[in-house]
């Protein structure tokens, strides 16, 4: 999502068609503030799914929606599309600039005459050809915010590349290249560091002002996608991506609440622990590479401590978890938890955290400084018409 507060444009990716069906209102009202709006589904076009994005794309209007191609036969099922809609649908050709997860290696874009076939079905008016998207979550093993940049600017020249070796089918039109993941958008906001600054933010900013420099006459914007960037979490926060990341308490925007089982400070185990009612099918159960756990638990209500380590999940099953000191020096110290205590847990991938649950309660620490008052109740896009909370609750 790019939009602001000012911004003409409002972007989105979505995973789902479901996603994208639930959008939908809010797309609308978008549109009546005078916006332009468009949702890419974020995969490589499911041909299952065409008639289903085709009929939001005629509640919406032209150049709503847009897939991302990668393999000629997905071509082939664009003129349902515009068959029902009448108009074309926007296309971006899926990059792969390294991760290996979906998309073309610059040199093999034209796969089995991919983009000749684009190429004619554009010209029948079946497909409005956008751009090239690529989608890099290398940048999640960095561990400063130079090395972010250096993978903006490596996915940035693998879609150039791509450009190049195929510029009779890209350059007689404006183009967008769409790249990025959330570190990479992290260490976006270290353009605006002032006075002296390091090589990679410099040439970043050339690319940014110029793509292709005064190489080829293109018309190009960068457009960066950001993905988890508006909730942040632990995998996230261990990139280092932005100069300007503090601590999880101030940058991470999701929380599980869980309640303390049991504590074990008492000599019974090798170091003191807990046992938190909170396990993979709260948190999931995705590694961070900045520390050896599956959860951080927030300062949130606990009593002071003498210790400069932080409790972490230490240990996951399905239902529950085991929760210890980080650094083992703390061991001597007790665990500072109580039977029945309401912890506040910081997961590693908010993604995977968040589609374990039917509604999220929304604080404000503006308004409370706690941050415990419930002053809103989102709730997850099911498909369904059912939107009360409690009745959601009920019927699980």
């Amino acid at each position: 999502m790019q939009i602001g507060d000012k911004a003409l444009d409002g972007n989105f990716i979505a995973s789902t068609v479901l996603e994208i069906e639930s959008l939908v209102p809010l797309l609308k009202k978008l549109q009546t503030e005078g916006r332009r709006v468009n949702v890419l589904y974020g995969i490589p076009l499911v041909p299952s799914q065409v008639v289903r994005l085709a009929k939001i794309a005629l509640e919406i209007g032209r150049g709503s929606i847009s897939v991302m191609i990668d393999h000629p036969d997905q071509v082939d099922h664009l003129p349902q599309y515009s068959a029902i809609t009448k108009f074309a649908v926007s296309v971006f050709v899926k990059v792969d600039s390294g991760y290996h997860r979906a998309g073309l290696p610059p040199a093999a874009l034209n796969k089995q005459g991919l983009l000749e076939k684009l190429a004619n079905s554009e010209k029948q008016g079946h497909v409005k050809l956008l751009g090239v998207y690529s989608h890099s979550s290398l940048s999640y093993a960095g561990i400063t915010p130079q090395e972010a940049i250096k993978h903006l600017i490596n996915e940035i020249d693998s879609c150039k590349q791509a450009v190049r070796l195929h510029s009779d089918f890209f350059l007689q039109k404006q183009l967008v290249i769409s790249v990025g993941a959330t570190p990479q958008a992290l260490s976006s906001q270290n353009l605006l560091q002032k006075g002296e600054v390091g090589p990679e933010i410099r040439t970043l900013r050339d690319i940014l002002r110029a793509p292709f420099g005064s190489d080829i006459d293109a018309k190009v914007k960068v457009e960066l996608h950001a993905g988890v960037y508006p909730l942040l979490d632990m995998q996230q926060l261990s990139t280092k991506a932005s100069m300007q990341l503090k601590t999880p308490e101030e940058e991470i925007a999701v929380s599980v609440l869980a309640e303390v089982c049991s504590v074990y400070n008492d000599g019974e185990r090798s170091q003191p622990e807990a046992l938190v009612a909170a396990g993979t099918l709260a948190l999931g159960r995705e590694p961070c590479p900045s520390y050896p756990g599956w959860a951080k638990l927030s300062s949130w209500r606990q009593s002071p401590s003498n210790s400069q380590s932080c409790l972490i999940v230490e240990r996951i099953s399905q239902e529950h978890s085991i929760v210890a000191w980080e650094d083992k020096g703390a061991n001597s110290l007790s665990v500072p938890l109580s039977v029945g205590q309401v912890v506040k847990l910081y997961p590693n991938h908010a993604c995977v955290a968040t589609s374990f649950y039917n509604f999220y309660f929304v604080v404000d620490s503006d308004l409370d400084a706690d941050a415990a008052k419930i002053v809103d109740v989102w709730v997850r896009a099911r498909g369904s018409d059912l939107t009360d909370p409690l009745t959601l609750l009920r019927v699980q």
